[in-house]
């Protein structure tokens, strides 16, 4: 069956010699780098071949299968996923080694969400909660809850189209903490939503230990957002980050007192939030905006401004037509 046929395949890939794929591997590589201009259609542009025509499987619908959340979103939900499978084959050819690793991890699964849940299970396991425990948690929660991989879809899409330093969607899924720390809080978020806290707070643990990254499962966040690096970002439990926000290493959404409610920050969408930045209560900063690295930020900000310094203040003029989060521009005012 497709098992033994997969089998067959690392197993062809085990024996290829490096140096007989390395030139090929190399020159792949060079076409994707040579694509990146032309975002917009990542999923053909970096296999520098025509856009795959796939039908979605039975239990997809057709509204579910073509999911379009923004320009940053991928078109076709089983395309991205037969991309990631394309990629996983690849490496496997180029680098032999990790053939039973990419088999595990992507190419014995028979979709993203099946992939994405054993990726996150054996990240966040510890010698008292299983991997097994784990996957089935992500799993059930994926079955219920199709929102969950449409954001992660977007999200792929958001560090591909943003990040100059990937070019491939396996290596978001596979080795971007980042992006891996916001899939398992989209979790803990829904969990939290059913009224499950103590679970929601132990997945919130996990993520804080394992990725350094401290978001409360009570945090709202939107689709296509890119934690960059993603060390030391803290988010805290009444926050709400709009669609298509990149946020870099550093950055605390935080709260000020001891009051109960509504005490963090609200972004907009399409905002760019720069390395180190601090925002402290309930203020909203406005869509389009860009907070300049090392800004702590105290006042609202409007829509389409650049603000910096400490406390930060609005400089440059208003740009409408600016998309900062895309652009990832963290200096220009």
């Amino acid at each position: 069956g497709g098992a033994f046929a997969l089998r067959h395949e690392m197993t062809a890939a085990a024996r290829l010699s490096p140096a007989t794929v390395a030139p090929r591997a190399a020159a792949k590589g060079r076409a994707r780098r040579a694509t990146r201009g032309v975002s917009r259609r990542a999923i053909a542009d970096r296999l520098g071949e025509p856009e795959p025509r796939v039908s979605a499987p039975k239990d997809v619908s057709a509204s579910d299968a073509a999911a379009v959340v923004g320009e940053t979103c991928p078109v076709d939900r089983v395309a991205i996923w037969q991309t990631l499978r394309k990629e996983a084959r690849e490496d496997a050819e180029s680098e032999p080694a990790l053939a039973s690793y990419l088999f595990s991890t992507i190419l014995a699964h028979r979709s993203l969400e099946d992939a994405l849940a054993f990726v996150l299970a054996n990240k966040l396991r510890s010698n008292v909660l299983l991997d097994s425990q784990l996957l089935e948690l992500f799993s059930a929660q994926y079955r219920k809850d199709a929102t969950l991989v449409r954001s992660a879809q977007a999200d792929l899409q958001a560090v591909v189209d943003r990040d100059p330093a990937c070019d491939k969607y396996l290596q978001i899924l596979l080795f971007f903490k980042g992006f891996q720390a916001v899939q398992a809080h989209r979790v803990a978020h829904a969990l939290w939503k059913e009224n499950r806290e103590p679970l929601a707070l132990l997945l919130q643990s996990r993520i804080s230990e394992v990725f350094h990254v401290d978001i409360h499962p009570g945090a709202v966040i939107g689709e296509g957002v890119m934690l960059d690096h993603a060390t030391g970002v803290v988010i805290g439990e009444t926050a709400v980050v709009g669609n298509n926000v990149s946020i870099l290493h550093g950055v605390t959404l935080g709260g000020t007192g001891t009051r109960d409610g509504d005490r963090h920050p609200k972004i907009g969408d399409g905002v760019v939030i720069g390395a180190g930045v601090t925002i402290l209560g309930p203020i909203t900063v406005g869509a389009n905006s860009k907070i300049g690295a090392g800004s702590v930020v105290l006042r609202e900000i409007p829509p389409n401004r650049v603000a910096v310094g400490i406390p930060a203040r609005l400089v440059g003029k208003p740009s409408p037509s600016a998309e900062p989060s895309l652009d990832m521009d963290q200096v220009s005012g």
